[in-house]
This record gives structure tokens, C-alpha cells and sequence, in this order.
């Protein structure tokens, strides 16, 4: 029989995600994984693989557990409220903890060695398909008469990711969570209306 595992695997996949948020996928050295969690080397390639493996659980993690407005987001009933909600939520998440600021998603994965390239691929991958959720919301704005004919949901989705992605690199470098707020509203200063859009009184 194996030995029993000693130690709580949810805890050190908290501590692993601090450490990669905080440094990036190649930036996190198993020595810095390791002292996070408490845990031995041996002890984290038998419970998760490898590097890599672990990355990958960590990054289900940061979905499942810190970027929750994203679908709540997506239920606003107005395009502008959807892109609101993103904005705001992503201000407040890339400046709340001190310890790791930014987005994990986007921290130290631009670039990387030929060996990261599948992280660096799934990262792609994740992102992706954050955009296609936001192209598919903003197609039944347009088509509910919220979006204006001219709008391109495509390119509003991609626009609402690029701000999204330049806030948290601006996070990273040390901007406040009132300036990532006030960006927030510029870019919202731009965002096209239909004629059926309601009111955002209460938002």
C-alpha cells in the first residue's frame, strides 16, 4: 500500500495559486512552491504530476473561485451593464490582494520558453473562451435591438478583453483600484446603445 498522503491538497493548491499569480508560471520555482505549501518536491509531483499538471489545477481553481462575476456578468440584461459589471469586477479583483496583484491569467504568461508553450497555450485557450462567451452575449444584444446594427460583437468582446487585460498588467504595476476604476469609465464612455436598451438606474 502507498503511504497516506500527510498533507491537504486544497490548502496547497491555494498556496501554489498565490505563488503563480504572484510570479507567473515560469517566474514560480519549485522552491517557492514548496515553501508556499509546506510540502515536500516529491511530495507535489506525486500528488499532481508535474509543474505543469499543477498549473493547470490551479488555473480551474482561479476560475471556479475568483472570477465568478464573469457569469454574472453575462445575465445583465444590457450589453453596457455586461461590460460594466467586467470592468468594475476586474478592477476590484487585480488590486485586492496586495500579495498578488494582477490577473493570473495574464501575469507572466506573454511570453515564455519553448517548454512553457503548453501553459502558455492553455492560457491562450482560457482567455479565448472568455471572449466567446462575451461575442455570444453581445450577438443577442444586437439582435434584441440593445447593440446598434452597426455594433460588432466580435470586436466589442475583443475591446472588452483588451481593456480587461491592459487594467491587469496595470495592476501589476502598481496602479490603484480608483485609477483601473476610472479607466473602467473611460472605456464605458465609448460603449455604442441601441434603442431598446433600458434603464440603468439601478445598476
Amino acid at each position: 500500500m502507498g503511504r497516506h498522503r500527510e498533507f491537504d491538497v486544497e490548502k496547497v493548491l491555494d498556496a501554489a495559486l498565490c505563488v503563480f499569480w504572484r510570479k507567473g508560471y515560469e517566474g514560480a520555482s519549485y522552491a517557492d512552491l514548496t515553501e508556499a505549501a509546506g510540502v515536500e518536491r516529491p511530495a507535489l509531483y506525486s500528488a499532481f504530476g508535474n509543474k505543469e499538471a499543477l498549473f493547470r489545477r490551479v488555473l480551474d481553481r482561479y476560475s471556479e473561485r475568483y472570477v465568478g462575476y464573469i457569469p454574472v456578468a453575462l445575465q445583465m440584461p444590457t450589453a453596457r451593464q455586461v461590460a460594466k459589471h467586467i470592468l468594475y469586477g476586474a478592477a476590484d479583483l487585480n488590486t485586492r490582494y496586495p500579495g498578488h496583484t494582477g490577473c493570473l491569467g495574464i501575469n507572466g504568461a506573454v511570453a515564455g520558453s519553448d517548454e512553457a508553450e503548453p501553459v502558455r497555450q492553455a492560457l491562450i485557450d482560457f482567455r479565448a473562451a472568455g471572449q466567446a462567451q462575451l461575442r455570444e452575449r453581445f450577438d443577442r444584444a444586437k439582435a434584441e435591438g440593445d447593440l446598434p446594427e452597426t455594433a460588432k460583437p466580435e470586436a466589442l468582446a475583443a475591446f472588452l478583453m483588451a481593456v480587461t487585460h491592459g487594467m491587469a498588467v496595470q495592476a501589476k504595476a502598481g496602479f490603484s483600484r480608483d485609477m483601473l476604476e476610472a479607466v473602467a469609465e473611460q472605456a464605458l464612455s465609448a460603449w455604442p446603445t441601441g434603442n431598446s436598451t433600458p434603464s440603468e438606474k439601478s445598476s
